[in-house]
């Protein structure tokens, strides 16, 4: 009867790893929308926590922060945060940056 719950957890961890990789995956197409919707140029993603999280809004679900780097002007990078919940953005925060100007 013990192997059974050996296996089960197994089969959680395994399934942890996978939908952490899944998580990254969908940020970075978030990111890349965003910074085309925006006129940016992205250059880097990386995450910096992921924790289960009870919101009235979404309910129990495993909340993802990433911190991405990009570049307004395309000689200086600054860092902006991602908030995944789940899936689903929930929301994107920039600092304020240089940007090329028309002539």
């Amino acid at each position: 009867m013990e192997n059974i719950y050996y296996l089960l957890i197994a089969f959680l961890i395994a399934w942890y790893f996978i939908y952490l990789r899944k998580v990254s995956e969908c940020a970075k197409v978030h990111v890349d929308n965003y910074c085309k919707k925006s006129g940016l140029q992205f250059i880097a993603l990386a995450r910096r926590t992921s924790r289960f999280s009870v919101t009235k809004e979404h309910g129990a679900c495993i909340k993802s922060v990433f911190d991405f780097e990009f570049s307004g002007d395309g000689e200086s990078n600054n860092q902006g945060t991602l908030t995944l919940c789940g899936l689903k953005l929930e929301q994107v925060v920039l600092p304020a940056y240089k940007i090329n100007e028309p002539y």
